[in-house]
């Protein structure tokens, strides 16, 4: 048993909780029980709570203890609930507590497997023998019996019991090993520990150089000096920036049915790698990222850091009544909330959000109090520049502005001058037009005329818009017996766009199919054209044409149809005659349509006044329009809100509950001081408040969260299993001194800074160990979770990408700025992403600089499970599946870095073909190839040439695992 009960009061240090997580809830009461006796009668903090804190605290903890029953403290036991005390200290029959456990059928836990007899035991015998408290009683006050939501408690290492160790995390694993029988493996080589390294901190392969001369280093220091090295190097920032942006759902399109691009998210990226690289305390990341604007008011690069809380995806679709919309910016806010949480604080608040949590001490005001936080932040662009470039603007700007409102104000006058005259001429006006054209159906008639060819060329769409979008283009005969000659014919076009799932889905032909579910959509600007010919001239008098004939559009949803067009004919197809036009319709829109009213009544003096007007306020925009604007960026909106916050209750924003104000979680209540603040806070204050509270040296639970994700990265496995989830459903961690030991160490001799907490691990035995695989330890440890070795895993899908470009010689260092895409991008008021058929150089950067789109997954990237961005991503997925090895042998861009990587390696041996295996090696697995390996390899370039030798080599294994 350790020696300080209170890691046993905290779930975290003793065998029983372990095994108790891997085993069976017997195997817990068993080391339980083991200390009871005459010499050591039983005692609450060391023996009652931990079967308590397991079995019971779901439910009586907090002040939301159900029956008004909290366990979490002696004084709470002997209180008791709404049926009275719990324990009758000396009395186990008169004891609710103990008969509420046992029996044949128990009533608690009321689901779930009942305690076991050993629990149940030990239980009786600690009321029999007085209901002892134990420990040191400095807990007491606290009635939060969750490990992680409880103050550190730090011990010092164990002392180590052999030479293996080589700083205090080795003493901290080796203990737990030997308590499982296990020991720890052998030192890996240099070049396998520089390739784990370079990847681990970098994300990148190391260049065959520099594995050669790490190798042949004599300096025992050679390898600490690396560390610091790749610690310094700008890839270490890209590299853990993605680690980061997992968590904090960055996407770069908005997400939900819409998902246009967010061109300007980019800054919020740039800002997290430059914060990593410069070894920003991560309590002073946290500020930024929920208050930069608050602590460094003048300074943009700062105000970069509050992309993360509109990091996530939100709503661009109009709702047209107020709840819905109410729901949406409920919606929205839930999303703020949940990333705030699950990334600092590793706890589900959003949960509480209609009730409170089921597992966890979260209330439903903890909800609302933290909602009310970030009540003023909405999604959306705001200006980030520096201040002296916006006051510059604004001087250049404001009277150019001004000249534009002087030129509105004239035109509006001359507007309600003439309305008199227009509501009294209206209809006549109106009467001498043709009906506007109708998406439902518009038709031309003209002079009965002979052709075998008919086209409509559009020189102007409604919507303002590029494109024309018809679902029926009609040909009619002249005469009684008139009939539709298109639908025999054949359709031709202008530019058509292309869907790549279906290439037929805008075709031409489906203008003359007679059906109206199907469209041709022009593309590449206008004009654009249609064309039918029919298999014989024929006498015609009437086109007609449609763009929603079936009515499943409509308002600002329509498509854009012809507005300005020609029709003409022909027989030949070369010689053509204009037979109808769009000339004398009723424009379309209502605005054209109430300017066409007031020039017809207008005098010729109005005429010329409303076209000087127009004059004058285009000459000012187009001049306001060519001055450099300060830089906009998607870093969130931020306004005062103008209600108060109130509970939702079940959820709904139409169901306004208790008001609530900005407050902290009283979940944390035994970590650190809460905080509540009045309603009518400014807003920024409000966001202050709370980031400074999360990222306050006194909250434990902060320091464990980070701690517990860069631990996660290093060796592939967290020390807390589910990172973003340290409740109750989270589980105990397997190694809870260790981390407990490295948050302290984390806060308290680092500042917070994460560089050097990744050289106490890295600079580790347990990091250094080979990841040789030893049956033995496999069976009692399968999942490696005890670090009985390093565990080797397969590089990630940026990982990969990156590396076949450093493999081939053509990969783009260039640091930051708009990211480059991987698909192309359409929007015809939802976004169509199509995946690139070509890669060129513009895609050869590394890929945390992709422009990563929600529900997009690009090949070989998607394959590779890159995740999807509408929800945080703590913890990769790793799947293996067919399409992956499909796609990493025939993918055009692997291909074309194959082709690559042979042309690089010609040009370095200068045609030696003797050195072609060798240089290829190299540069893929950083070492030189065997006999067997390298004999392999000539017979392969003999039959299949140098390329191939390419492709094989970034499919190998040894390419995609680091060991």
């Amino acid at each position: 048993m350790p020696d300080d009960p209170d890691w046993l009061v905290q779930g975290q240090g003793s065998s029983a909780v372990r095994l108790a997580g891997t085993l069976a809830p017997l195997a817990l009461a068993i080391a339980a029980l083991l200390p009871v006796g005459r010499a050591q009668e039983p005692t609450f903090r060391e023996h009652v709570l931990p079967v308590l804190a397991k079995r019971c605290a779901v439910c009586h903890q907090g002040p939301a203890a159900q029956k008004g029953l909290r366990i979490g403290t002696l004084a709470g036991l002997l209180r008791g609930g709404e049926s009275g005390a719990a324990v009758v200290p000396g009395a186990p029959g008169e004891s609710l507590l103990v008969a509420m456990v046992e029996g044949p059928e128990p009533a608690m836990p009321p689901v779930g497997d009942p305690l076991s007899a050993a629990e149940v035991d030990t239980l009786r015998a600690w009321v029999a023998s007085g209901a002892r408290e134990g420990g040191d009683g400095g807990d007491t006050a606290t009635e939060t019996t969750w490990w992680s939501l409880r103050p550190l408690a730090v011990r010092p290492s164990p002392e180590p019991s052999n030479a293996w160790p080589r700083s205090p995390i080795d003493s901290f694993l080796l203990k737990a090993m030997q308590e499982r029988d296990l020991a720890p493996s052998a030192e890996a080589d240099r070049r396998t520990l520089m390739r784990r390294l370079s990847f681990d901190l970098l994300g990148l392969p190391p260049d065959p150089a520099s594995i050669r001369a790490f190798e042949t280093d004599p300096d025992p220091a050679a390898y600490e000096r690396l560390v610091d090295q790749m610690l310094a190097s700008p890839a270490y920032g890209e590299r853990w920036g993605r680690h980061w942006l997992d968590v904090a759902r960055f996407g770069e399109s908005n997400g939900y049915e819409q998902n246009h691009l967010r061109e300007t998210a980019w800054p919020y990226r740039d800002w997290v790698i430059r914060a990593l690289n410069e070894d920003k305390p991560f309590s002073r990341m946290i500020l930024e990222q929920l208050a930069g604007d608050q602590i460094a008011p003048h300074d943009a690069e700062v105000h970069a850091a509050t992309g993360f809380l509109v990091a996530g995806p939100h709503d661009t679709v109009g709702i047209r009544n107020p709840a819905g919309e109410a729901q949406k910016r409920a919606n929205h806010l839930d999303d703020i909330i949940m990333g705030t949480a699950s990334a600092f604080l590793g706890l589900t608040v959003h949960c509480a959000r209609c009730h409170d949590h089921k597992f966890d001490p979260i209330q439903t005001e903890d909800y609302y109090r933290m909602q009310a936080a970030f009540a003023g932040v909405r999604h959306g662009e705001r200006t980030w520049d520096a201040p002296g470039a916006v006051a510059e603007y604004e001087a250049a700007a404001a009277p150019l502005e001004a000249a534009i409102q002087q030129s509105e104000d004239g035109l509006e006058t001359l507007r309600k001058g003439a309305a008199r005259r227009v509501a009294a001429r209206r209809e006549e006006i109106l009467g001498q037009y043709r009906p506007r054209v109708d998406q439902r159906g518009t038709e031309e008639l003209f002079g009965p005329a002979t052709a075998r060819f008919v086209r409509m060329t559009v020189s102007e769409s409604t919507r303002s818009s590029r494109q024309v979008n018809l679902d029926e283009f009609e040909v009619w005969t002249a005469g009684p017996d008139s009939r539709n000659a298109a639908l025999e014919g054949k359709a031709t076009a202008s530019a058509t766009r292309v869907d790549s799932a279906s290439p037929d889905t805008y075709s031409p032909a489906n203008l003359i199919d007679g059906k109206h579910d199907k469209r041709w959509i022009s593309s590449g600007g206008l004009p654009a054209w249609v064309q039918v010919e029919l298999p014989t001239a024929e006498r015609i008098g009437r086109a007609a044409w449609s763009s929603d004939r079936l009515g499943g559009f409509g308002g600002r949803f329509a498509p854009p149809q012809p507005e300005a067009y020609t029709i003409e004919v022909s027989l030949d197809g070369t010689a053509w005659t204009e037979v109808a036009s769009s000339q004398g319709r009723l424009p379309f829109s209502d605005e054209a349509r109430d300017l066409l009213l007031l020039q017809a009544v207008f005098t010729d003096e109005e005429r010329r006044t409303w076209t000087e007007f127009e004059r004058a306020k285009r000459v000012a925009e187009r001049q306001l329009a060519r001055l450099e604007r300060p830089r906009r960026a998607f870093l969130g909106q931020f306004v005062q809100p103008e209600e108060p916050s109130f509970v939702m209750v079940r959820g709904d924003p139409m169901s306004k509950g208790a008001q609530v104000a900005p407050g902290s979680l009283t979940t944390l209540g035994g970590l650190l001081e809460s905080f509540n603040l009045p309603a009518d806070v400014p807003e920024g204050e409000r966001r202050l408040a709370l980031a400074s509270w999360i990222a306050s040296d006194q909250n434990a639970l902060t320091a464990r969260v980070i701690v517990n994700r860069v631990w996660m990265h290093h060796f592939g496995l967290p020390i807390a299993r589910n990172p973003s989830d340290f409740g109750v459903n989270g589980g105990a961690p397997t190694h809870p001194e260790l981390l407990e030991w490295l948050a302290d160490r984390l806060v308290h001799q680092h500042g917070w800074r994460l560089k050097p907490l990744h050289r106490d691990i890295v600079l580790s035995a347990a990091y250094r160990q080979s990841s040789q695989f030893r049956e033995a330890a496999a069976r009692i440890d399968r999942d490696g979770a005890y670090l009985w070795r390093f565990t080797s895993r397969r590089i990630a899908a940026e990982e990969l990408r990156d590396a076949i470009l450093a493999a081939s010689g053509n990969l783009d260092r260039t640091v930051g700025g708009p990211g480059f895409r991987l698909y192309r991008y359409t929007v015809d008021n939802v976004a169509t992403y199509y995946p690139l058929e070509r890669f060129g150089p513009e895609t050869y950067r590394r890929s945390v600089y992709h422009q990563h789109a929600r529900s997009v997954k690009p090949e070989l990237l998607g394959e590779f499970d890159c995740p999807e961005t509408s929800l945080p991503a703590p913890k990769r997925i790793a799947t293996t599946s067919p399409l992956q090895a499909l796609s990493l042998l025939n993918n055009r861009f692997v291909l074309d870095q194959a082709a690559a990587l042979a042309a690089s390696v010609r040009s370095e041996t200068h045609g030696d073909e003797a050195h072609w295996i060798e240089r290829a090696w190299m540069r893929a697995f950083g070492r030189a190839p065997s006999d067997t390996e390298a004999a392999a390899a000539a017979e392969l370039v003999r039959e299949h040439g140098l390329e191939a030798l390419g492709r094989a080599v970034l499919n190998s294994n040894e390419f995609l695992y680091v060991f």
